[in-house]
């Protein structure tokens, strides 16, 4: 079931990740590893700034993606970049009585939903044309361990820097 993809795009079915649930603070280093256990990717938390900036590097080192946070706004927001091209920007939800609602508005155009038990990291990411990625903890058994898996087709590095936007706003004590 787990392939040991690297992050590859479009392959022939999904790539699983596995993220600790108390990742990281900001910082601290924190690898991702795929379902072999290999690293595929890691993130790099940058202290001394004024806002919380995390990249998303690829197990070569190559930096792939900048998460920052929107200081002055009115909910929650934090914005992805490839270098300084604006990618998308992930948004909670103003109001979501039952459950933490999240958006991400794509910069290519359209919109990403993620909905479900997000502090219990067991939740899915969809887009205009279905599944993107779903979160859960089914598939390791390892304590304080969940798992991202991605549909194929979609871009790895997005999703997981989706995820950790998400784990990083829904517990801001990290």
């Amino acid at each position: 079931m787990f392939r040991n993809r690297r992050g590859e795009q479009g392959g022939a079915g999904p790539n699983v990740y596995q993220m600790r649930q108390q990742m990281f603070s900001i910082g601290d280093d924190y690898w991702i590893e795929n379902g072999a256990g290999q690293r595929a990717f890691k993130v790099d938390g940058k202290a001394l700034r004024i806002r919380k900036t995390l990249v998303l590097e690829g197990a070569d080192g190559r930096e792939l993606l900048t998460i920052k946070e929107q200081l002055v706004t009115i909910h929650d927001q934090m914005e992805i970049k490839a270098g300084e091209t604006h990618v998308a920007v992930v948004k909670k939800a103003l109001i979501s009585p039952l459950r933490e609602h999240y958006t991400v508005e794509l910069a290519r155009g359209g919109e990403w939903k993620v909905h479900g038990k997000i502090t219990d990291h067991e939740y899915k990411i969809e887009g205009p044309e279905g599944a993107v990625a779903e979160v859960g903890k089914k598939w390791f058994r390892v304590r304080d361990t969940y798992g991202i898996q991605v549909s194929p087709g979609q871009d790895d590095a997005l999703v997981l820097a989706v995820a950790i936007v998400v784990d990083q706003i829904s517990h801001p004590r990290r």
